[in-house]
């Protein structure tokens, strides 16, 4: 035999053993701790959410779930951090339309490709956003919201902590034709905080977080940031009804594992998400803090994810935001 052919032959064999060896590991997977990477600090609007469905995830697989937060360049960290990962059911990532939407069109380069990096788990649902104002501001709707901010051309600031809510606020200036000063934030607790005392006008913000001081009075809900209402807040007007039809803006949270992850652990991962999040108790905690929950299969997720993709390249194109 030639030299070429006995290293043809060991790259099979070796090839054939981490076969052997990855459908061993699935079969006994999981035997330890999984970690459950989030791309934004603690408290944000995923926060609860990776709480919920890690500690049911736990529960199903009889093993340790451990939240890992891991925040910085809107999810690019924690995204770049588990496309290094090993593939093999120990790291998953739970993340939202920033790291696998928006940074791609928003970034000049990034550490990771979406597509090719990952494998999809299961979609885990929608975090719907809302448009919020300072309450003293005597608007009640959009549009009054945008009168009054023509009334006071470059005198009031909006602010950002995610990629919703820096191409929302983009969005709105450009169809509304606003003069508003943009300023970013590194977190949208802090960014709440100065629209309740009066140091920003408005932001968007997820329902988890927005939500609740709404209710309270501590700021004022004008819209949701798609075209039809939603069923979590349905005393909300859509951006539609406001007058800015084009104006559909989805934000979304799904699982994912990091490329060539063991087929059968993506699917038994995949059946227990989709039995957990179909669990009506579940669906209700989720409920309960802003949360639209439903699940899908991995080829869904991954059909979605090359979709959603197409879309952020045009929002982002007509909102005027130049890659940084």
């Amino acid at each position: 035999m030639t030299r070429g052919g006995v290293l043809l032959r060991f790259i099979a064999a070796l090839a054939a053993a981490v076969l052997v060896v990855r459908a061993a590991g699935a079969q006994d997977y999981p035997s330890r701790a999984i970690t459950l990477v989030v791309p934004f600090a603690v408290g944000s609007g995923i926060d609860p959410t990776a709480r919920i469905i890690g500690d049911e995830l736990s529960r199903a697989l009889k093993q340790p779930v451990v939240l890992d937060h891991k925040p910085g360049v809107n999810g690019a960290i924690a995204a770049s951090a588990v496309a290094r990962a090993a593939p093999d059911g120990y790291t998953i990532f739970m993340t939202t339309v920033s790291t696998h939407s928006a940074n791609p069109n928003l970034l000049k380069s990034i550490p990771y490709d979406p597509v090719r990096d990952f494998a999809a788990l299961s979609r885990v649902g929608n975090l719907p956003f809302m448009l919020i104002i300072d309450p003293k501001i005597g608007a009640t709707s959009v549009p009054e919201f945008i009168a009054y901010v023509k009334a006071n051309p470059g005198k009031l600031s909006y602010a950002s902590t995610n990629a919703i809510g820096l191409v929302a606020g983009a969005t709105l200036k450009r169809m509304a034709d606003l003069d508003l000063v943009h300023v970013p934030y590194r977190s949208s607790p802090q960014a709440i905080n100065d629209v309740m005392t009066g140091r920003l006008a408005m932001m968007f913000v997820d329902f988890v977080l927005g939500s609740p001081q709404a209710k309270a009075g501590n700021v004022r809900a004008l819209a949701v940031t798609t075209k039809e209402r939603s069923a979590l807040l349905p005393d909300i007007p859509s951006m539609t009804e406001a007058g800015l039809p084009s104006f559909d803006l989805i934000p979304w949270n799904a699982i994912f594992a990091p490329a060539n992850t063991p087929k059968p652990i993506v699917l038994r991962l995949n059946a227990e998400l989709r039995r957990i999040i179909a669990d009506p108790t579940v669906k209700e905690r989720l409920a309960g803090i802003g949360f639209d929950a439903f699940a899908s299969t991995p080829e869904e997720l991954e059909m979605f994810v090359r979709e959603d993709l197409a879309n952020w390249s045009k929002w982002v194109r007509e909102a005027g935001i130049e890659p940084e």
